[in-house]
């Protein structure tokens, strides 16, 4: 039986897609021998935007250290195996159904969500491989997520926070941090960024104190800035308590990577003196770290095949509004050519809240249905919000239609020129795409 198939059938295990809750998984991972308190030290991520890119860039400081590191991230792509990295590698299908069967196993049919039973084949696969580091991405919130279940972590990181699975979390934005601030432990630092509020900093500040963790935030203990202008290249400048430190500017694009390596920066420093990772080893990280579908180029394939000479295609999982603005702020450095965007968002999400950042900057939309996901806006949705702000916006069949839309429109112009399309909305659909176009 192939994972695809273990997979598929570990979904029809509780009625809920997501029920947050330890219990079950405690459950199972006692019946597991407890694999949790067998993992070398921990560093434990939550929060809104940038998780997964502050993972990706302490997992490119730590390996160019020559660490060894187990990599714990969701959602995936294109693969379920990108979820779970064991010593640098990404899990193998042979070692993946090994231990998801053993977990199907070991569970007995008993109600789990899919989430928390593949993230206890995550733990039992990471106690069985020798690393000399795990990074483990929450997947929602943090107090009741199943990550939260190390009782010890080496360190925290808290990232921005802001409104998202409001369902799930709560309906305002502090209730949400509350929600996150769930993964700090007694005597363990945190890592936090600077966030889009005093009143919720101060949620995160009295949930460290409570707990009796040490903060060590972002514009008190330690600051980043980038120097340089037009006519130099631009730095990044990271300045800890006592040192000022330059480093390049990361290969992943925006400056919103920018706060995000630096973030992972202060984790590295945070971690000193169990790991050395010199600035050498950061400058390196900078300039290899990948992280796919944030603010991605594609420069091949049949999408970009449909282009026009003078055009680029652009890709990213910006999901939320904060993710948006973010993404907005980039493009406001692409006014030398045309923006296109094409659209596909969740129902859960609110459409015309993430197109907001976006009004009056595009020259039009195209919206698009999420292949394979029942919970995908329609492309008439998708559209109903474009006009919601008085965007130019017509309906696709899918996303190589909508390029092939978009194209036909530039041709039409009397004065046709380059542009850019950038495809966003959702991770799901950032997944889908890069599994189209290979």
């Amino acid at each position: 039986m192939n994972t695809d198939q273990i997979l598929a059938r570990l979904l029809t295990l509780h009625p809920k897609v997501i029920d947050l809750s330890l219990e079950r998984l405690e459950r199972l991972l006692d019946q597991l021998g407890n694999p949790q308190d067998h993992l070398p030290p921990v560093v434990h991520v939550a929060g809104t935007n940038g998780k997964g890119s502050t993972v990706a860039f302490l997992r490119a400081f730590v390996e160019a250290a020559g660490f060894r590191a187990h990599v714990y991230t969701s959602p995936h792509l294109v693969k379920f195996n990108e979820r779970i990295r064991l010593s640098g590698n990404m899990i193998s299908d042979d070692d993946l159904t090994a231990v998801l069967e053993e977990c199907e196993r070991v569970n007995q049919g008993l109600p789990i969500t899919f989430f928390e039973i593949t993230t206890a084949a995550a733990l039992l696969a990471f106690s069985r491989m020798p690393a000399d580091i795990v990074i483990l991405e929450t997947g929602l919130g943090g107090r009741l997520d199943a990550t939260n279940v190390i009782d010890h972590p080496r360190l925290t990181c808290i990232t921005p926070v802001s409104l998202d699975h409001q369902q799930y979390l709560g309906d305002d934005v502090e209730t949400i941090m509350g929600e996150k601030a769930g993964i700090l432990k007694s005597g363990v630092s945190c890592i936090a960024a600077q966030q889009s509020s005093r009143k919720l900093e101060k949620v995160l500040v009295d949930a460290a104190k409570t707990v009796g963790a040490p903060l060590l935030a972002e514009g008190k203990r330690w600051f980043s800035r980038v120097s340089g202008g037009r006519s130099d290249e631009p730095k990044m400048v990271f300045k800890g308590e006592t040192v000022e430190r330059t480093f390049p500017m990361p290969r992943l694009i925006g400056r919103h990577q920018m706060r995000n390596a630096a973030l992972a920066i202060a984790c590295v420093d945070a971690l000193r003196p169990d790991f050395d990772i010199s600035d050498a080893a950061i400058t390196l990280g900078l300039s290899t770290v990948e992280w796919p579908a944030r603010l991605q180029r594609l420069t091949k394939g049949p999408l970009v095949n449909a282009l026009l000479p003078g055009w680029e295609l652009w890709l990213d999982g910006a999901h939320n509004a904060a993710a948006a603005e973010m993404l907005a702020q980039h493009s406001r450095g692409w006014r030398d050519q045309a923006l296109w965007m094409v659209f596909g968002a969740l129902k859960q999400r609110d459409p015309v809240a993430f197109l907001k950042p976006f009004e009056a900057k595009l020259a039009g939309l195209r919206g698009v249905a999420i292949p394979g996901e029942e919970n995908s806006l329609s492309a008439a949705q998708a559209v109903s919000a474009a006009h919601t702000l008085r965007m130019e916006a017509e309906e696709a069949d899918s996303v190589l239609g909508a390029v092939r839309d978009i194209m036909d429109h530039a041709q039409g112009e009397t004065s046709p020129a380059g542009g850019r399309i950038l495809i966003c909305g959702s991770l799901y659909l950032a997944g889908q795409v890069l599994h189209d176009n290979g």
